[in-house]
């Protein structure tokens, strides 16, 4: 028998370090979370780090084997694996042995558990407490998902010399194979859109696909930001027999790390899709998958499989959470970055999370430093931002690129050079000096800036966990890139793993700020701030191509103002905010009716 998730929220992925050993601190607890599996230089440090710690041998696994980035993924997720179980095994020994430790873990159960119901009971019971808690315990706690993610556009050729490897050796490509071949059973979270070179990589894989009994022992989590990906996606992925067991809805700007706009659609009215047209989905995947698997001469099931919907982006309070699982049947709420100041469940070193802590709306923004040239959540005066600009103002602009994980730019290399590099930022501000008279001022530190401004991420995203483990770090310094959301602005203190839990199930709240917004009015804030800078940033004349897609843009954003509006007129929830919730709304309206957009000269 399956057993029912306990908790109805999960930890997202969070930079490369920052959930790094998340469920090694949390699954045992019947928390989910995700583990980012892009550095596998950080992941052979951790593996080496936790087999220290919990006395297990560890043989490292050099840069000199032959498939060494899929080796390190699939040990380090063996060994997460390994002691997810014996933490697991202490704790339940630990809840059979002591009342107290019984009545902390309700505490951190959602109120509507029937789980949390059966362990009162056993409480009340009293006498038989102890020879039935044992059968209880076994047969209804599970431990939290360790589930592993990959961005798909990370997904680098590599070579030895100038030979080029096959495909299967680039790197997202080797993450897909690490994870495939380990222990877990799991899933792998793809995010950052479709890589159709790699979904079809899944196909060489059996535990992707439904054995006799129906199940599956990987399964596949996509992450998307609208209904019409979900749909082309998951049917690319059915028309190879295989099946998508979650979509993972996120705020396309109210996220964490990179900010995948949507085309002015707005998170309210991506729900009421989803949950409009599921049935849609699991029938066009089924019917295809089915037919995919008998032309390979494979088990196929008659019934379609689960597919679950969930959501993530700018969550903060126990009535959201509510009403986002209630209103849209969601599966499951994400909670990422306020769990960026809960030191039991994140890695994060110190000196940042005090930086965290401390931060306001004003220091946290979308930023241009990302190397893939995607918007990038992150926050003012990193030890990174430090760093990067002590060396633009000597001249030595650029990072020495050891890990390359995205040296994606071919522009001058076959072998890719990132766009954060000195090596690439030599070139270009080369070639802008070459015509620096032909330029304004103006127009000529702004170039500079385009240029400098890209930050290494592979080194500044890993940091954190080398800090707080005191793991040597080796090269140049690069200090620590963070990128939590926007919702960080309202956190303002580091909280205890029960209490966070307590605070998203609505029985204690760690929010000290009052200026909190709700989440559907925070993202409209952001789109109509977006929008606005896209108009702003068009140099010279517009084109019909950009003309259309303002106006659409502007038309959805008006659409999601309108859903809002008759939402927020019915729901039960926010009843003490109604009247605030709708001014705000009226406003953010009367902004975007004032961006005008420019008009289309005929040649």
């Amino acid at each position: 028998m399956k057993k029912i998730p306990l908790h109805t929220f999960h930890i997202p992925v969070m930079g490369l370090a920052y959930t790094i050993d998340s469920p090694i601190r949390v699954a045992q607890y019947g928390i989910s979370s995700v583990i980012s599996i892009a550095d596998d230089d950080l992941i052979e440090k951790m593996r080496n780090f936790y087999s220290t710690k919990f006395n297990l041998p560890y043989e490292e696994i050099s840069q000199k084997f032959h498939d060494y980035r899929a080796e390190r993924i699939t040990s380090y997720l063996n060994l997460v694996d390994k002691i997810v179980k014996q933490k697991f095994e202490s704790f339940k020994t630990e809840l059979a042995e002591s009342k107290t430790a019984v009545e902390n873990f309700m505490s951190m159960l959602p109120n509507t558990s029937d789980i949390k119901k059966g362990f009162q009971n056993l409480l009340e019971d009293g006498i038989s407490f102890k020879e039935n808690i044992q059968n209880y315990i076994e047969s209804h706690l599970s431990v939290g998902e360790i589930d592993v993610n990959i961005m798909t556009k990370l997904d680098k050729d590599n070579f030895i010399k100038n030979k080029q490897l096959p495909l299967e050796f680039n790197d997202a490509h080797a993450a897909l194979r690490g994870f495939a071949n380990s222990n877990l059973e799991s899933s792998v979270v793809l995010s950052a859109g479709m890589n159709p070179r790699l979904y079809s990589y899944f196909e060489n894989f059996s535990d992707f696909f439904p054995n006799e009994n129906n199940e599956l022992k990987k399964k596949i989590i996509l992450k998307v930001s609208d209904f019409r990906s979900a749909m082309i996606q998951g049917n690319f992925l059915a028309k190879k027999g295989l099946w998508v067991s979650e979509y993972r809805i996120e705020s396309g700007l109210n996220c964490g790390g990179h900010a995948f706009a949507t085309d002015g659609l707005l998170l309210g009215t991506i729900l009421e899709e989803f949950k409009q047209k599921k049935e849609q989905l699991v029938q066009s995947a089924h019917e295809l998958m089915v037919k995919a698997l008998q032309q390979k001469g494979a088990y196929f099931p008659d019934q379609s499989l689960n597919l679950k919907i969930t959501v993530q982006g700018g969550v903060g309070t126990s009535e959201e959470h509510e009403f986002l699982l209630n209103s849209y049947n969601v599966d499951s709420v994400g909670w990422g970055t306020p769990f960026l100041l809960v030191p039991e469940a994140t890695s994060v070193d110190q000196t940042t999370r005090n930086l965290l802590i401390k931060a306001k709306e004003r220091d946290l923004y979308l930023s241009h430093i990302s190397p893939l040239g995607v918007p990038f959540n992150t926050l003012k005066g990193t030890t990174n931002e430090i760093l990067k600009q002590k060396r633009i103002q000597e001249n030595k602009a650029g990072s020495s690129c050891p890990k390359k994980f995205l040296a994606l730019s071919k522009e001058y290399d076959p072998h890719g050079i990132c766009t954060a590099s000195k090596k690439y930022q030599d070139i270009k501000l080369a070639e802008l000096e070459n015509i620096k008279e032909s330029l304004s001022a103006d127009a000529f530190e702004k170039s500079k800036i385009k240029i400098t401004e890209k930050s290494c991420l592979c080194v500044g995203l890993a940091n954190s966990s080398y800090l707080e483990n005191d793991i040597k770090i080796k090269g140049q310094a690069q200090g620590v890139v963070i990128c939590p959301g926007p919702n960080m602005a309202y956190f303002d203190q580091e909280v205890s793993l029960k209490h966070m839990v307590e605070h998203i199930y609505g029985n204690k709240s760690v929010l000290r700020a009052n200026n909190r917004p709700n989440l559907f009015v925070k993202e409209l804030k952001m789109y109509v701030e977006y929008f606005r800078n896209e108009i702003e940033t068009i140099s010279g004349e517009i084109t019909a191509n950009q003309l259309k897609k303002l106006n659409s843009f502007k038309t959805n954003l008006l659409e999601g103002i309108e859903y809002y509006h008759n939402l927020f007129e019915s729901t039960f929830y926010f009843k003490s905010e109604t009247e605030k919730i709708k001014y705000q709304i009226d406003f953010y309206k009367l902004e975007l009716t004032s961006i005008e957009i420019p008009s289309h000269e005929m040649a």
